[in-house]
């Protein structure tokens, strides 16, 4: 009689030693800086650990060790967890507080500039920034206003610029507008194209897409209005500051600055800026 052979059960991760873990895990992140130029090194190490396991397990890696293998000679292997550590995409309208928050500054950071220029620093894909170049139509704001979006990676970058949403989804994309104050059809807004549908033309033109590193690169222009709010939770302090530090050496006297948490209170930065919103991370700088 043949024997039943059982399904066999995917790989269990194996927890180490922390003094273990903490090395392979330097070890990997050490290995995404010198073979791919993604630099993870100083974001906070228990976003990385939950990251990580999640990868883990999806690719069937026991050790952080085997991971680290994996990455340095498996192509689909780099790119999926590039993918878990970078900011997750987002979709059209999915973030109310967020939506509501950029509806009470746009018009106060940007009306009085003559080519007022924004940037979504670390955007969370082609759905944040076509959410926010909605808004400045609604505000009337579209035809003067760019948007430069930012991703730390060629794939994100190529994503972002091919973005279209199935029509299929429209009805519930509708339902976060109209959750998010939108009024209308956010079809309105979109160009259909068979079953999928993109940003109308005269919006998308507005985008700038470019790949740049938050850790790395120095500041690449004067913005009126910045926003980090997805990607900063992941810094760890030393890196946190440095990035502030950019967005300061790139901010307009008297632009704005949305982040996703108040200044530290020891923060030298702080002295610069005035809150926007009440009890909200929105400041404008002031020197």
């Amino acid at each position: 009689m043949a024997a039943v052979m059982e399904a066999a059960e995917p790989p269990q991760r194996q927890p180490g030693t922390p003094a273990v873990e903490e090395l392979e895990l330097a070890l990997l992140l050490e290995a995404l800086v010198q073979c791919y130029g993604y630099d993870f090194r100083g974001h906070e190490r228990a976003v990385l650990r939950h990251k990580l396991a999640a990868v883990m397990v999806r690719l069937g890696a026991r050790t952080l060790s085997s991971l680290q293998d994996l990455v340095l000679h498996d192509h689909g292997a780099m790119a999926a967890v590039l993918r878990a550590l970078h900011v997750p995409p987002a979709a059209l309208f999915d973030d109310a507080p967020e939506v509501a928050q950029l509806r009470a500054v746009l018009g106060a950071c940007l009306h009085g500039a003559a080519l007022p220029k924004v940037w979504l620093a670390d955007c969370a894909g082609a759905m944040q920034a076509w959410t926010l170049a909605i808004l400045l139509r609604e505000q009337q704001l579209d035809g003067r206003t760019e948007i430069f979006a930012t991703v730390p990676s060629d794939e994100q970058l190529a994503e972002a610029q091919d973005a279209s949403v199935a029509l299929a989804d429209l009805p519930a994309l509708q339902e976060n507008y109209v959750r998010c104050g939108g009024q209308g059809a956010l079809l309105g807004h979109l160009l259909v194209q068979g079953e999928r549908a993109t940003l109308l033309p005269q919006l998308r033109s507005r985008i700038t897409w470019a790949q740049y590193n938050l850790v790395t690169d120095a500041s690449c222009n004067e913005f009126q209005l910045i926003v980090c709010r997805r990607a900063l939770p992941d810094f760890g302090p030393m890196l946190r500051r440095r990035v502030l530090r950019l967005f300061h050496d790139s901010l307009a006297p008297f632009g704005a600055l949305g982040l996703d948490r108040p200044f530290d209170a020891d923060d030298p930065l702080a002295a610069s800026y005035q809150p926007l919103l009440p009890q909200l991370p929105w400041y404008r700088r002031t020197a």
